[in-house]
């Protein structure tokens, strides 16, 4: 039996079937999975050439075909990818680059000269174009090919730290296969599967088009940002695309929904819907299955140190509106346990810590011995042997139907009154309202106050005695604000970092 140990075998074994098919799209700019294979192997012979193996290179391309084959190119060389791109904030990348302090910079022609305002700690900056003209040298890329082991990385994405440093997960060849064929069989991706990606390529989601593409032979559209300033651009664009795939963060769906798109267009082709990150509110959730009563809805949870989702929930029936869409059950090979404060498996009914185990973990936060110790723990329930969870620092509880529910993010959860409290559950209660749109809240820990901001056709006033007729005493918002948007992150997350930043100027 051959075991498959390396990412690029997918694309290997996808050119030989269908050289010529489109891989990569974002409506400008399309590369075949022959194209795709021939820069991957330029890139990997350039690396090899230059004497970089086994580490990390940075990828400061714009979001395009040619940054997925700058990629490939970098784990075909035995090195693993670093992206960044020009929307984060400048401080950000330069912590990353302090971070991985990494021999090489691969750019564009737009982002060569932006790199060269940072300190890249005696990186060399390269250019895309120029790279992809390297003979491939075939005798070098089959060694490292061969020498290459299912736990070598494969890339760091940073995500978000408590402290304000940026936490950089690495995740290997191990993780990221049993990721896709789990989350290729659970959303049935085939060769005609085209997907419509939403998010930047320097986050861990793009893994869901990225790789089930060269795996099955399928499509992929890298959707324009700017598509999703305008709902209607955007359904277009994914009739145009006949796009039929969606592996989006509920805000993206949301912002389709919410703004009555679906009166004037629907999506002619989708058939599978995914989404994640945040919770769906049901009231626009029903909104996307009457305008697509035919298509298959899933709820998806995973945090990117368990290499992308680890749960899923088939929609199979309705829910009323002050309901939450299960998290459901973990995809195969993967295990969450529940557990409590003093580290036991939470009880019917309780509330308990997400933590997960599996194959799914990744190798740890790069460089970051200490925070990866604090994340990557000991499983409390086996003192046999060294076994890793990871701390995912939500909380959850079993419904009665035996499935996940996902509660808040533990530091969601405030002290207010004397009551414990749910942000997410005045959430749900401000988004069940005809009104709403989209509505977050905050709290104000210094003077212990709940912040509501909206976006909705209500004013604040009558929002707030509405709200009186639906939420106890204790958890009614102090202030309430209703703003024209909602900040997102550069996931299509609701950006509350933003938000508290807003208070506190009021």
């Amino acid at each position: 039996m051959i075991v498959q140990k390396h990412v690029l075998n997918y694309l290997y074994q996808i050119v030989t079937e269908r050289p010529d098919k489109e891989a990569y799209s974002d409506g400008t700019e399309t590369l075949t999975f022959r194209q795709v294979y021939d820069r991957c192997r330029s890139i990997g012979s350039y690396l090899h050439i230059k004497g970089i193996y086994k580490k990390p290179v940075v990828i400061f391309m714009q979001r395009s075909p040619r940054e997925v084959t700058a990629f490939f190119g970098t784990v075909a060389g035995g090195d693993f990818y670093v992206p960044i791109d020009e929307e984060m904030p400048a401080g950000r990348i330069q912590l990353i680059l302090d971070n991985v302090q990494s021999p090489l910079v691969i750019c564009d022609g737009t982002t060569a000269e932006k790199a060269k305002a940072f300190d890249l700690k005696g990186g060399e900056i390269v250019l895309y174009d120029d790279i992809i003209r390297t003979e491939p040298e075939a005798g070098a890329l089959e060694e490292i090919h061969q020498r290459a082991i299912d736990t070598d990385p494969i890339y760091i994405v940073f995500t978000s730290g408590s402290t304000g440093v940026p936490k950089g997960v690495a995740a290997c060849h191990r993780s990221v296969i049993d990721y896709i064929e789990q989350l290729s069989e659970v959303l049935a991706f085939n060769g005609e599967t085209v997907f419509g990606s939403q998010t930047p390529l320097y986050f861990d989601a793009c893994l869901k088009e990225l790789y089930p593409t060269i795996k099955f032979g399928a499509t992929t559209y890298l959707i324009p940002k700017s598509c999703f300033s305008f709902p209607v651009a955007l359904v277009e664009y994914l009739n145009a695309h006949k796009i039929n795939t969606i592996c989006w963060v509920v805000s993206a769906l949301t912002m389709v929904s919410a703004f009555d798109t679906f009166q004037t267009i629907k999506p002619e082709y989708l058939h599978t819907v995914a989404f994640g990150s945040e919770v769906f509110p049901i009231k626009q959730f029903r909104r996307w299955r009457e305008a697509l009563p035919e298509a298959t809805f899933t709820n998806l949870y995973g945090p990117t140190e368990c290499t992308g989702m680890c749960c899923y929930y088939r929609v199979n029936r309705e829910f009323a509106e002050d309901e939450v869409i299960p998290i459901g059950h973990p995809f195969e090979n993967r295990e969450i346990l529940l557990l409590t404060a003093d580290g036991r498996l939470a009880g019917e009914g309780e509330e308990g810590e997400i933590c997960v185990r599996g194959t799914a973990l990744t190798l740890g936060y790069y460089n970051d011995p200490v925070r990866t110790a604090q994340a990557f723990v000991q499983n409390p329930l086996n003192r046999a042997y060294p076994e890793l969870i990871y701390r995912t620092g939500d909380i959850g509880r079993y419904n009665e139907e035996g499935e996940l529910v996902f509660v808040s993010r533990r530091d969601y959860q405030i002290k207010h009154m004397g009551h414990r409290i749910e942000l997410g559950e005045i959430e749900v209660n401000v988004d069940m309202l005809p009104e709403i749109r989209m509505s977050a809240c905050i709290y104000d820990t210094k003077k212990g106050k709940i912040v509501l901001y909206y976006v909705g056709d209500v004013s604040e006033k009558d929002l707030t005695v509405t709200l009186k007729t639906k939420l106890p005493r204790y958890m009614l918002p102090n202030r309430i604000f209703r703003i024209e948007s909602m900040p997102l992150t550069a996931n299509g997350k609701i950006d509350r970092i933003t938000l508290k930043r807003r208070y506190e100027d009021v």
